[in-house]
């Protein structure tokens, strides 16, 4: 049971740490990845991923508020047993351990390659991770008031931009809606790469035990993923309308390359790329925060210790090696979208099984007496 010192995250601060963990790195990608599966039709893949991501986030938030004042892994003990839980557990573990990894090599190829060019991707990747890691060992207080202090940081440039290029946009790119001939197995894979990027709401698994408010995680949660899901919905939109769907597949990051073409009116500001890398960096910390101290806090739960912060050293050097596995950027991506298809089946079923279970056995947490 969590002491009520510890009940101290806000509605507020619950939905900015979804946001700014939904809104990560995988922008930068992001239409690219919805023009190969849909075409002119990217804008309703993304929907279709989104849509997906929201019941992940539902049934996630549902099975927390049966049990408000528990993380998974101990509800996962109550409901189906110690062993099986704990197996599900170390899965989730090793899968968030592998994408805290990509998502800090991901951050260090984008750095290398657009700002600074004679610098080791090395150097950039593990500097991300050191400072999650550092980050990680606070505790849920000032996790939610982090996020909510770095939220107006990413979601006022990030909308700002994406409206400013609109005025770049041909609208007859995005037509017809449903795209060129599109292939429904091709959509619905996109559609699941698309979800894949929204998995770090999984860490509202142990935000709903801090909330002074529990009832009200489900709200939260759905207007965290209406706020995300229409900038990744605008950012895919715009980017195929400036460039078309044929030229948005050929850019390896369509998103910046839209801020290289978006200026302030009485062009204060040519180009907004840098101010965009800015937000992005933000963006791109925020998001390894959440699955770094996520990470730790399952794994101290599973290991029975009284505190997360020696394992957020601990963690370091495994996450690094695991991020400096692939040999190239291609095999980078290929490894992203595998690990989120696959990751897909667990952060959703898993979830869904528990529900299942507690549903059909009628079982409850309650909140404790002075909440």
């Amino acid at each position: 049971m969590v002491a009520r010192r510890f009940q101290t995250v806000t509605v507020m601060e619950a939905s900015a740490v979804l946001i700014s963990t939904l809104i990560g790195v995988g922008v930068l990608a992001l239409p690219r990845f919805a023009a190969e599966a849909g075409n002119t039709g990217g804008p309703l893949v993304t929907l279709l991923g989104l849509v997906i991501a929201l019941v992940g986030l539902a049934l996630v938030t549902m099975v927390g508020m049966r049990f408000p004042r528990e993380s998974i892994v101990q509800y996962g003990e109550r409901v189906i047993g110690r062993w099986p839980a704990r197996v599900g557990t170390a899965l989730l573990i090793l899968y968030f351990a592998a994408l805290t990894s990509l998502t800090a090599r991901e951050f260090g190829m984008v750095v290398v390659t657009s700002v600074l060019e004679r610098t080791p991707v090395a150097i950039t990747t593990i500097v991300m991770l050191v400072m999650a890691a550092v980050s990680s060992r606070s505790n849920m207080s000032t996790f939610a008031y982090a996020h909510l202090f770095y939220l107006p940081f990413i979601l006022i440039p990030g909308f700002g931009i994406v409206l400013l290029a609109m005025k770049n946009a041909t609208w007859l790119n995005v037509q017809p809606w449903l795209g060129n001939n599109p292939h429904p197995m091709s959509m619905a894979t996109g559609a699941l790469t698309i979800a894949a990027l929204c998995q770090g709401s999984f860490v509202m698994t142990f935000v709903v035990p801090a909330m002074r408010e529990p009832r009200r995680a489900l709200r939260s949660s759905v207007w965290a993923m209406v706020v995300a899901s229409a900038l990744y919905l605008l950012t895919v939109l715009t980017t195929i309308a400036v460039f078309g769907a044929e030229a948005t597949k050929l850019l390896l990051w369509p998103t910046l390359e839209l801020a290289k073409t978006t200026m302030l009116p009485g062009q204060v500001l040519e180009r907004l790329d840098a101010l965009f890398l800015i937000v992005w960096v933000t963006a791109v910390f925020t998001s390894l925060y959440s699955t770094y101290a996520l990470t730790a806090r399952a794994l101290q739960e599973l290991s029975g210790l009284r505190d997360h912060k020696l394992l957020c050293v601990f963690l370091l050097p495994y996450v690094f090696v695991i991020a400096m596995l692939p040999r190239d950027i291609l095999q980078m991506y290929r490894a992203i979208e595998w690990l989120g298809r696959i990751g897909l089946v667990l952060t959703v079923g898993y979830p869904l099984l528990l529900l299942i279970v507690a549903v059909c056995r009628k079982q409850r947490g309650e909140l404790d007496a002075e909440a």
